[in-house]
Formats: structure tokens, C-alpha cells, sequence
């Protein structure tokens, strides 16, 4: 019979660090039913995203070091999440962990196929995720996506998103014709994302995406206003003139105190289909790894995305790269991508913790 102790077991477990967080995972709580029986040891390991792109290395980390005890014979962990928000969210979102921003300084930067595939990346990786199109001019969702559907009312009078891919997806494009031309002004803009926050049954969310539209105009101050967004994510291509657009959305963000988590350079790269040759698309001037946005302001270029044909297929399609063609190299990017979008809000959450959630399920671990 096995003598090992519960205090035994957390002390090895003591020597697995979550590369983030910079703690051991016993320190962070993370080790949850913890159960010993004549050497088999079983035990929770709840992580802070089901989207934590370590989470099989912690795991096996966990494994090795339990092992290593003398006297036991099998270890079994189940992997769990659960997600934490990072500020106190509104009544109206009490059920959504995160909100993520996706902005850009300027249009044609491939600013909402990364939202799209981002929120389908995390998806993905277990998490559960909305996307809202807060493009009210120029809403691409639902066509990237390929829902049409408008939103149908509950007996509570509230608006019930369409599901695609497994996710809430709510966009005006929805809700009027195609050829209509939108003209609305502010008042009216702040009305509508009222309601796509207010009226719209969300449900339980680990990320809510938001697809802003270019720029820095009435969207963006009203969506502030609005919600309590986590951090946004800011795309871009590599040349200097298109970041110089973006320099300025980090800053009106940076002002009303909203994380700029960093930037995505969009279509930086091609890479030959038959010489496996990459050729660099836009000039860049020296080392982009981080941007100085101004003094004692820096953000961090998290990856680049090549310039690949099927990405611009698969949205006109309403199919997007990462469901369709998982083993492109944009959809490894995406699925990256969302790892490190995962890592930088459970950061977030980890030093301005407001409210734990219940958490994803870890079935898709």
C-alpha cells in the first residue's frame, strides 16, 4: 500500500510553473478534487482559459512530477477552465468573461477576417465565443461567416443571435437589406450597439469578439461607453504609412484605458505554392517586434499572417480559413493566434481580477 501524502502530492506539483502567471499551479488554485487510493492519484487541473495554448505541456509536466514519487502507480488528470474577466462587466453582459476589441486605424487591413478567424480559432481550442459585427457601416460578418438569418425575438423580448459554427453571431447586415445604404449618425449608432450589448441574449461566453469598424469615430467612443471591453487587438499591414493609422487608434484606447494587448501584421508575406519561397509584400524599416506608439507607450507585434488566396476565397465563400482549410499555414497562424490572445487576458485577469466564471468544459482538451 502506498503511503504518499496529499501534502507529498502538491509539493511536486508545486515545481510545474504557469509560464504566464510566473506562479506554481498549486499557489494558484489551480489543482482542484484532488484524490489519493493506494497510489492512483486523480485530481482537476483548472486552468485560466480553455484556450491555453500549454495546457497538454502542464499536464504532462503534472504527470512527470507525480510519478516521480515513490509508491504511485497511475495518475489521471482532467483538464478543466475557468475563465476569469479581468473588470467588473455590466449587468447587461454578467454572463461574458472577456470582450475583445478588434480594431484597425484605417479599412482594408483585413481587420474583420481576422476577427472572424480569431473567434473560430478560440472556438476551436474549447472555448465557448460570440462575434458581434459592430461595423455598422460596412458589415462583412455575416457574409465571412454565411449566415443570413435575422435574429429572432424570446418570450422575453429579447433578441436570440443566430448560431454558425457553434457561435451567437449578431451584425446589422442581419437585420437589413444588403443594397440598403446606412446613413445614420451618431445617436442612432450608439442606440444600435446599445442594443446588440443590451437586447441580445448572449448567453454563456469565455470571449466576446467585436469587429470594430476603421478608424476612431462614433462606434468606438460609444462601444467605451457601453461595455467595459477587456483589451483590444489591433491590425495592420507592415508598412509604416498603415501603422501610421494605427498609432492613433492605440491611443484613443490607450487614453480611455482599455489594454492594447498588441498588433497583428496582415498580409506581410506570400510564400510560394511551388518553391516554398517567402517574399516579403510591404516594405518595413528595421526590427517591427514591438511599435512605439510614443514615448513610454510600446505595443507588441504578436505574429505576422501571410497573403494567402484562400483566405480571400473562403470569406466570400462564408467559410472561413480555419474550419475549411485547417492545415493552411494562415490557419495555424489563427490557431497561434488565439493561444497568445488567450495567455495575454488570462495576464489581464490574473492582475485585475474582478469575477471567475464557471468555466468551459474541458471535453475538447
Amino acid at each position: 500500500m502506498s503511503n504518499v501524502t496529499e501534502n507529498e502530492i502538491l509539493d511536486a506539483l508545486r515545481n510545474v510553473i504557469d509560464p504566464d502567471l510566473n506562479k506554481d499551479i498549486v499557489s494558484l488554485g489551480f489543482i482542484q478534487n484532488l484524490n489519493i487510493d493506494n497510489g492512483n492519484v486523480k485530481f482537476d487541473l483548472v486552468l485560466t482559459t480553455p484556450a491555453c495554448p500549454v495546457k497538454d505541456v502542464m499536464k504532462k509536466q503534472c504527470e512527470d512530477n507525480i510519478l516521480a514519487l515513490e509508491g504511485i502507480k497511475k495518475v489521471e488528470i482532467k483538464l478543466d477552465a475557468q475563465t476569469t474577466t479581468s473588470r467588473v462587466q455590466m449587468e447587461a453582459l454578467p454572463n461574458v468573461k472577456h470582450i475583445l476589441l478588434v480594431g484597425s486605424g484605417k479599412g482594408g487591413v483585413g481587420k474583420s477576417t481576422v476577427a472572424v478567424n480569431l473567434a473560430m480559432a478560440l472556438h476551436e481550442k474549447g472555448a465557448s465565443v460570440g462575434l458581434m459585427d459592430a461595423d455598422i457601416y460596412g458589415p462583412s460578418v455575416p457574409t465571412m461567416v454565411g449566415v443570413h438569418e435575422p435574429p429572432r425575438a424570446s418570450e422575453e423580448n429579447r433578441l436570440l443571435p443566430p448560431l454558425k459554427f457553434g457561435m451567437p453571431i449578431i451584425s446589422i447586415g442581419l437585420m437589413v437589406k444588403a443594397s440598403d445604404a446606412l446613413v445614420w449618425r451618431g445617436p442612432i449608432l450608439h442606440k444600435i450597439l446599445t442594443q446588440f450589448v443590451q437586447d441580445v441574449d448572449w448567453g454563456e461566453l469565455d470571449y466576446l469578439i467585436i469587429d470594430l469598424p476603421p478608424g476612431t469615430g462614433d462606434v468606438q467612443l460609444s462601444l467605451t461607453q457601453v461595455i467595459k471591453p477587456s483589451a483590444i487587438l489591433l491590425v495592420t499591414t507592415p508598412q509604416d504609412i498603415a501603422f501610421a493609422d494605427v498609432r492613433r487608434a492605440a491611443m484613443m484606447f490607450h487614453k480611455v484605458n482599455i489594454p492594447v494587448i498588441g498588433v497583428v501584421e496582415n498580409m506581410g508575406y506570400f510564400v510560394c505554392p511551388h518553391c516554398d519561397e517567402k517574399t516579403e509584400i510591404f516594405p518595413r524599416t528595421g526590427d517591427t517586434s514591438t511599435r512605439i506608439i510614443d514615448e513610454g507607450f510600446e505595443i507588441e507585434t504578436l505574429l505576422g499572417l501571410p497573403l494567402e488566396p484562400q483566405v480571400a476565397l473562403t470569406s466570400e465563400q462564408g467559410t472561413p480559413i480555419v474550419g475549411s482549410f485547417p492545415e493552411s499555414e494562415t490557419a495555424k497562424k489563427f490557431i497561434e493566434l488565439a493561444g497568445i490572445v488567450a495567455q495575454k487576458l488570462a495576464v489581464i485577469s490574473h492582475r485585475t481580477p474582478a469575477m471567475a466564471s464557471t468555466g468551459g468544459e474541458s471535453g475538447k482538451d
